[in-house]
């Protein structure tokens, strides 16, 4: 009987459930790995081999493949609310002055109490971008195109 090989496709299972019960994707390249040294087992390569594969193929899939894949299972989320207001595009309609502590930008058709970023005064009629959102005041900067 094999023991190398029935060690590995343990070892498989167990870092498989792992990978089951997150969705991290930490574990299922160490069972890759283990498929590898199995595989190994199989043909009755030494031991010191099959670790070497084991961790040659886990690290290898890990390191290239891991941000791909991520990128896939990953659900594109959808930008709401105050989160959809940085970076857009807006126009000064009140001009914006920090030291007086006044200022408004309409943003697809709200007006929004404004500040600016670089503590500039920004005139009426200027376009502007959202850098941040800090309670219910942007803070924006002059589009210089």
């Amino acid at each position: 009987m094999n023991w190398d090989a029935i060690l590995w496709f343990v070892l498989m299972i167990v870092f498989l459930w792992m990978e089951s019960s997150t969705v991290s994707l930490i574990s299922i390249w160490f069972a890759a790995g283990s498929l590898a040294a199995m595989i190994a087992a199989l043909f009755e390569a030494q031991l010191w081999l099959q670790a070497v594969l084991f961790v040659a193929v886990s690290v290898a899939l890990l390191a290239s493949l891991r941000t791909v894949v991520k990128k896939f299972i990953t659900p594109n989320l959808v930008k709401t609310n105050v989160d959809a207001v940085v970076g857009s595009t807006g126009i000064v309609v009140e001009a914006i002055d920090n030291i007086q502590g006044v200022g408004q930008v309409k943003l697809g058709g709200m007006q929004w109490s404004a500040r600016s970023t670089e503590n500039v005064k920004i005139p009426e009629n200027t376009l502007v971008t959202v850098d941040r959102v800090e309670g219910v005041k942007v803070f924006v900067t002059e589009n210089r195109t």
